[in-house]
């Protein structure tokens, strides 16, 4: 029996497939297009199996779904991890049907492909922007919130988890967890996986590059908002808990029914917070300008996760900022070694 893990090669995934090999013995079979992973990536994962025969490495696009039907006869495979997706909100709102195409269409096929090979497990990546923007500014966000996103990146993903429902409705033997991330951010705290997208989106890893001096300056959009500092505040986890959560997901589904989860720590950070956090721990007074607003930018975004916490007993171990910025760091700085060398 093994364990599909698709877009492994990618920033989430790989830390899952590392924590796979490291407190599992399952087989384990990655797919990836290498279109936003890295075959770097996968070669680390390769290096930190003992056994060199655990894993299994496929470089295909699941929108070939021939080609994945018979990566299916040819394994045995029983359980799936399922992040492979287009992921920036800007680009999906430029290129919809691209983000329907790679997110929608190929996972209804990969879902009809796993029903019809007898997968019993499934665990889906989703998001907070299925959300859309809270009604009430500053709540909690819990899983029976209104699910309204205002972007196709989100309702990608929301059709997404539709069709993994109403496929479980009518395959009795098919289980899912879906996972509707916040702000996943740090890096392996081993320091051999970390966060490599181009271009680069995410706060903490543009911040983190400031201090590296690989970028100018940081812009904060926006001091006038309804918060502590007057600055956004994110709900940020680590991804190396996050990881953590996807490995109990299999165990969970063992003995209790499919159900969705909020993934994230319930208390979030402003970015001013992130900002002097990165100063901390490079130990570098780097420059930050102050630009507008951007229009449909909320001031909090912070998930209720009591839901996670209660049902599948977890605790997160590196909920700390600090932590998390200074993983990252750390990653950034040895990748850039890596590169030059």
């Amino acid at each position: 029996m093994q364990v599909l893990v698709t877009g492994a090669a990618g920033y989430i995934g790989s830390h899952v497939v590392k924590q796979l090999l490291e407190q599992t013995q399952k087989e384990i079979i990655i797919i990836d297009n290498l279109s936003t992973g890295f075959l770097h990536t996968v070669d680390t994962l390769k290096a930190i199996d003992s056994t060199k025969r655990r894993l299994k490495f496929y470089k295909e696009d699941l929108a070939n779904f021939e080609s994945i039907e018979k990566i299916f006869k040819e394994n045995n495979i029983k359980e799936i991890i399922h992040f492979a997706a287009s992921s920036q909100v800007a680009e999906s709102i430029n290129k919809p049907l691209q983000y329907y195409l790679n997110n929608s269409v190929n996972t209804i096929s990969l879902v009809n492909i796993a029903v019809k090979y007898g997968v019993e497990k499934f665990v889906f990546s989703s998001t907070a922007a299925v959300y859309g923007e809270p009604e009430q500014t500053g709540q909690l966000i819990s899983e029976e919130c209104l699910t309204k996103p205002i972007n196709p990146y989100g309702s990608s993903k929301l059709f997404s988890e539709q069709v993994i429902k109403d496929a479980a409705k009518v395959n009795k033997n098919f289980k899912y967890i879906i996972y509707r991330y916040f702000n996943v951010a740090g890096a392996d705290v081993d320091g051999k996986l970390g966060e490599c997208h181009d271009p680069e989106t995410h706060l903490i890893p543009l911040v983190v590059k400031t201090a590296l001096d690989k970028r100018d300056s940081i812009t904060i959009f926006g001091t006038d908002y309804g918060t502590k500092d007057g600055t956004c505040i994110r709900d940020y986890i680590h991804v190396c808990d996050l990881a953590d959560v996807h490995i109990k997901a299999l165990d969970f589904l063992e003995n209790n029914e499919s159900d969705i989860f909020n993934c994230g720590y319930g208390y979030g950070y402003s970015v001013k917070e992130v900002i002097d956090s990165v100063k901390k721990v490079s130990n570098y007074d780097f420059k930050v300008n102050i630009g507008v607003k951007r229009e449909g930018d909320p001031s909090i975004l912070v998930a209720n996760c009591l839901k996670i916490k209660d049902k599948m007993q977890w605790k997160p171990k590196y909920n700390s900022l600090e932590l998390i910025c200074k993983t990252a760091l750390k990653w950034e700085e040895n990748f850039s070694k890596e590169k030059n060398d």
